[in-house]
């Protein structure tokens, strides 16, 4: 019997469903490896900006129902909307059964006070030229293709995966500048409002680091993506700490046993007709 591992609080972001970039199963796996009170999907979950291309396989249905197999169960589901998915930002502040969908939340952990938002209320490019920004968004998609085909290169040498989109943001100074500016201005307005953490998505970058000012300090929290990075953020025993899924030796245990062989006409069947189960 597989012992999945209890977690007070997880926050994943930026998995853009509906992408090439998209990495589903690994997304899937840690998911069955875990047992949250709280899942914060912060952003960018499903991403609305490409559906034109309907480019939607089975392994992304897979993850919807999995989230919600998970709030059927009685996990407490926080979605909150980022620039990607912001289309549901018309039903903010909506709940249905342990699912809520909020622009931004507040969680108290302990005594303290974590602030969650997506981050995109910082881009300038996004407020101001969501077209310019869109746009930037399918060549970020045409990226991850042709990295693809590098990497299955790269295996069938023997040599070890390259990520292009990293090398090219750590060797733009706008891009590093970019994001050192976004934490500090989150941690800026997080000790502002006296919260003890803020937590972000939308950048890419997983980030856990102490910020102060003359006026005090904050933790800010980054929960980097699954386009890229494979991270999560982890809440439990009072603590934070960044889950990485390449460094989990315990990940091949968890496979998608459940929904694997079902067929798709089956599993958009179970996403659509959802029954909050009591639980006994």
């Amino acid at each position: 019997m597989k012992i999945k591992r209890k977690i007070e609080v997880v926050v994943i972001s930026d998995v853009h469903l509906g992408t090439y970039g998209c990495h589903a199963k690994q997304l899937l796996t840690y998911l069955n490896s875990i047992d949250p009170k709280t899942l914060v999907l912060n952003g960018d979950i499903i991403d609305i900006w490409q559906f034109s291309k309907r480019y939607f396989p089975k392994s992304h249905l897979r993850v919807i129902k999995k989230i919600m197999d998970m709030a059927s169960d009685g996990v407490n589901i926080i979605y909150i909307t980022g620039n990607h998915d912001e289309m549901l930002r018309k039903f903010s502040d909506t709940t249905i059964g342990n699912i809520s969908i909020v622009d931004k939340a507040v969680l108290n952990l302990d005594g303290k006070k974590a602030w969650c938002f997506h981050g995109d209320v910082f881009d300038v490019s996004i407020q101001n030229a969501k077209w310019l920004a869109k746009l930037g968004g399918y060549g970020y998609d045409l990226l991850i293709l042709i990295n693809r085909l590098v990497n299955w290169c790269l295996v069938r040498l023997g040599k070890e995966r390259y990520s292009l989109s990293k090398r090219i943001k750590n060797s733009v100074k706008g891009a590093l500048k970019y994001i050192s500016d976004f934490e500090q201005v989150a941690a800026d307005l997080a000790i502002e409002n006296e919260y003890d953490y803020v937590i972000c998505g939308h950048i890419h970058q997983p980030k856990m680091l102490t910020k102060e000012n003359k006026y005090g300090k904050t933790t800010y929290l980054n929960s980097g993506d699954w386009v890229e990075n494979f991270t999560a953020l982890e809440y439990q025993f009072k603590r934070w700490k960044i889950y990485n899924y390449n460094e989990d030796k315990l990940r091949a245990f968890y496979a998608d046993e459940d929904v694997k062989d079902m067929e798709m006409k089956d599993l958009i069947a179970a996403i659509t007709i959802f029954d909050n189960k009591d639980k006994k």
